[in-house]
């Protein structure tokens, strides 16, 4: 499930679903694969939540990643090394020597910042349309963040910016100090992309209906 989809779908939930917690215990045969894995978790939110949903589309305000400067892209992204290693889960030593990205590849993973307070999340041997999807679940611009780079291909990169510098102020509250590193200011300064609004359709999950579920 792509971070749009799931943004769309957290909108559409009833307040207990977002709010509530639920302690999960299931037993499985055998050694099931992630698909299977998540098969079964499809199967058991349907038999105790009573959850359906369906897949569809919207036309939505959107977040357009584009390139600033054509021609141009920032120092923290480069097209994946065709020859470099890209362990998935269990990185030998050596794979990555370059420390601006992380180990392993195919994910985005949180990393530690350079300066204290900021976010910083990278990601190896990934498309941008990857880092479109994985970055609107994490952020607060608020919008669905797609793809309209123009750029083929595999990238790696990190992002690290200031989370509370996207935050408004409320009425009558101060904004802070120090608003660090913005959102859009490390994509246009670290990656050289820029934000753009713009309207279009991006597929989402609907939902149909949703249970809170009886005790045991």
């Amino acid at each position: 499930m792509q971070g749009n989809q799931i943004q769309a779908l957290q909108t559409q939930l009833p307040e207990w679903a977002v709010t509530d917690r639920f302690d999960i215990q299931a037993r499985v045969q055998g050694n099931p694969g992630k698909d299977q894995l998540r098969l079964l978790m499809q199967t058991l939110l349907a038999d105790r939540f009573k959850l359906a949903i369906h897949r569809g589309s919207h036309e939505v305000s959107v977040a357009a990643l584009v390139v600033a400067k054509q021609g141009k892209l920032g120092p923290q992204i480069q097209p994946h090394p065709a020859d470099s290693p890209c362990p998935l889960d269990a990185a030998p030593a050596g794979a990555s020597e370059d420390p601006r990205f992380p180990l392993l590849c195919g994910g985005l993973l949180q990393m530690p910042p350079s300066v204290p307070g900021r976010l910083r999340f990278g990601g190896r041997n990934v498309t941008i349309d990857f880092i479109a999807n994985a970055l609107s679940a994490g952020t607060t611009w608020g919008r669905p963040l797609v793809d309209r780079t123009g750029l083929s291909g595999k990238f790696d990169f990190n992002l690290e910016w200031t989370q509370a510098a996207d935050k408004q102020a409320k009425p009558g509250e101060a904004p802070p100090d120090e608003p660090g590193l913005s959102f859009e200011e490390a994509l246009r300064q670290q990656l050289g992309f820029k934000l753009e609004s713009q309207k279009a359709p991006i597929p989402v999950l609907l939902l149909d209906h949703v249970e809170r579920p009886s005790e045991n």
